[in-house]
Protein backbone atom coordinates (compact mmCIF):
# COMPACT_ATOMS: atom_id res chain seq x y z
CA UNK A 1 0.00 0.00 0.00
CA UNK A 2 1.63 3.53 -0.96
CA UNK A 3 0.35 7.12 -1.15
CA UNK A 4 1.73 9.60 -3.22
CA UNK A 5 0.99 12.96 -2.39
CA UNK A 6 1.43 16.27 -4.91
CA UNK A 7 0.65 19.72 -5.54
CA UNK A 8 1.99 21.36 -3.32
CA UNK A 9 3.64 25.07 -3.91
CA UNK A 10 2.97 28.62 -3.67
CA UNK A 11 0.21 30.52 -3.56
CA UNK A 12 -1.04 34.30 -2.26
CA UNK A 13 -3.62 34.94 0.36
CA UNK A 14 -6.93 34.21 -1.66
CA UNK A 15 -5.51 31.86 -4.15
CA UNK A 16 -6.20 28.14 -4.91
CA UNK A 17 -4.03 24.79 -4.89
CA UNK A 18 -5.06 21.51 -5.69
CA UNK A 19 -3.42 18.64 -4.03
CA UNK A 20 -3.91 14.89 -5.67
CA UNK A 21 -2.78 12.08 -3.54
CA UNK A 22 -2.26 8.84 -5.71
CA UNK A 23 -2.95 5.41 -3.96
CA UNK A 24 -1.15 1.89 -5.26
CA UNK A 25 -1.62 -1.52 -4.28
CA UNK A 26 -5.23 -0.87 -2.81
CA UNK A 27 -8.50 -0.07 -4.34
CA UNK A 28 -8.94 3.76 -3.30
CA UNK A 29 -12.85 2.79 -3.34
CA UNK A 30 -12.82 0.93 -0.37
CA UNK A 31 -10.89 3.04 2.07
CA UNK A 32 -11.67 6.11 3.79
CA UNK A 33 -9.67 8.74 3.06
CA UNK A 34 -8.25 11.91 4.50
CA UNK A 35 -6.10 15.10 4.47
CA UNK A 36 -4.17 16.14 7.38
CA UNK A 37 -1.30 19.14 8.08
CA UNK A 38 1.19 20.35 10.16
CA UNK A 39 2.39 23.54 10.61
CA UNK A 40 6.31 24.44 11.48
CA UNK A 41 5.89 24.05 15.49
CA UNK A 42 2.37 22.80 15.42
CA UNK A 43 0.99 19.21 16.11
CA UNK A 44 -0.56 17.41 13.10
CA UNK A 45 -4.29 18.41 12.39
CA UNK A 46 -6.96 16.95 10.50
CA UNK A 47 -8.44 18.63 7.57
CA UNK A 48 -11.06 16.30 5.89
CA UNK A 49 -12.06 12.80 5.64
CA UNK A 50 -14.50 10.92 3.50
CA UNK A 51 -16.35 7.71 5.00
CA UNK A 52 -16.01 4.70 3.65
CA UNK A 53 -19.16 3.50 5.09
CA UNK A 54 -21.27 6.42 3.85
CA UNK A 55 -18.98 8.87 1.52
CA UNK A 56 -19.81 11.41 3.08
CA UNK A 57 -17.07 13.69 3.66
CA UNK A 58 -16.73 16.01 6.91
CA UNK A 59 -14.09 19.04 7.20
CA UNK A 60 -12.38 20.67 9.76
CA UNK A 61 -14.16 24.26 10.70
CA UNK A 62 -11.34 26.29 10.23
CA UNK A 63 -11.82 25.24 6.28
CA UNK A 64 -15.22 24.36 5.41
CA UNK A 65 -16.58 26.09 2.66
CA UNK A 66 -13.15 27.01 1.27
CA UNK A 67 -11.63 23.46 0.69
CA UNK A 68 -13.26 20.42 -1.26
CA UNK A 69 -12.23 17.09 -1.12
CA UNK A 70 -12.99 14.97 -4.74
CA UNK A 71 -12.37 10.78 -5.42
CA UNK A 72 -11.52 9.69 -8.99
CA UNK A 73 -11.76 6.23 -8.28
CA UNK A 74 -11.34 4.75 -11.68
CA UNK A 75 -7.70 6.36 -11.61
CA UNK A 76 -7.32 5.54 -7.99
CA UNK A 77 -6.46 9.43 -6.88
CA UNK A 78 -8.09 11.46 -4.27
CA UNK A 79 -7.80 15.53 -3.99
CA UNK A 80 -7.71 18.05 -2.03
CA UNK A 81 -8.87 21.49 -3.97
CA UNK A 82 -8.07 24.40 -1.66
CA UNK A 83 -9.27 28.58 -2.91
CA UNK A 84 -9.21 31.38 -0.88
CA UNK A 85 -5.95 30.02 1.38
CA UNK A 86 -4.84 32.09 4.48
CA UNK A 87 -1.50 32.59 5.41
CA UNK A 88 -2.62 29.79 8.37
CA UNK A 89 -3.10 27.42 5.97
CA UNK A 90 0.37 26.92 5.30
CA UNK A 91 2.27 23.52 6.14
CA UNK A 92 2.82 20.08 5.32
CA UNK A 93 -0.34 18.55 3.88
CA UNK A 94 -0.38 14.32 4.03
CA UNK A 95 -3.10 12.32 2.37
CA UNK A 96 -4.00 9.38 4.59
CA UNK A 97 -6.36 6.03 3.49
CA UNK A 98 -7.68 3.78 5.72
CA UNK A 99 -9.64 0.10 5.68
CA UNK A 100 -11.48 -0.14 8.69
CA UNK A 101 -12.72 3.01 10.21
CA UNK A 102 -14.45 6.51 8.75
CA UNK A 103 -11.57 8.34 8.83
CA UNK A 104 -7.74 7.51 8.85
CA UNK A 105 -5.89 8.48 12.19
CA UNK A 106 -2.72 7.69 13.43
CA UNK A 107 -2.22 3.90 12.23
CA UNK A 108 -3.68 4.35 8.93
CA UNK A 109 -1.60 4.48 5.49
CA UNK A 110 0.22 7.90 5.12
CA UNK A 111 1.63 9.40 2.15
CA UNK A 112 5.01 11.27 2.27
CA UNK A 113 3.74 15.10 2.52
CA UNK A 114 3.82 17.71 0.69
CA UNK A 115 4.24 21.28 1.53
CA UNK A 116 1.65 24.20 1.01
CA UNK A 117 3.43 27.63 1.17
CA UNK A 118 0.57 30.69 1.24
CA UNK A 119 2.37 34.43 0.85
CA UNK A 120 0.11 37.56 2.45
Amino acid sequence: VQLQASGGGMAQAGGSLRLSCSASGFTLGDYSDGWFRQAPGKEREWVSCTSRVDGVTRYADSVKGRFTVSRDNGKNVFYLEMNSLKPEDAAVYYCAAEPVTICPYERSYWGQGTQVTVSS
